[in-house]
């Protein structure tokens, strides 16, 4: 998949101490794209935007 039009965005979770942190990208048409900020050239998981949004619910209310 081509994400070379991706618009990265750092987890809000993320805080700025450098730790684990992710980046995700929900510009592109029917996909959100997920990264390791620490190795923005490494692979990105890719996921429908309704799975992404059941995720991000999920582990909201586990919070």
């Amino acid at each position: 998949m081509d994400l070379s039009s991706a618009r990265w965005r750092k987890s809000s979770r993320s805080g700025s101490s450098g730790g684990n942190c992710i980046e995700v990208a929900d510009n592109l048409p029917g996909v959100v794209a997920v990264r390791d900020s620490k190795d923005p050239a490494g692979p990105a998981l890719t996921f429908s935007p309704a799975a992404w949004r059941a995720f991000v619910d999920r582990a909201a209310s586990r919070a």
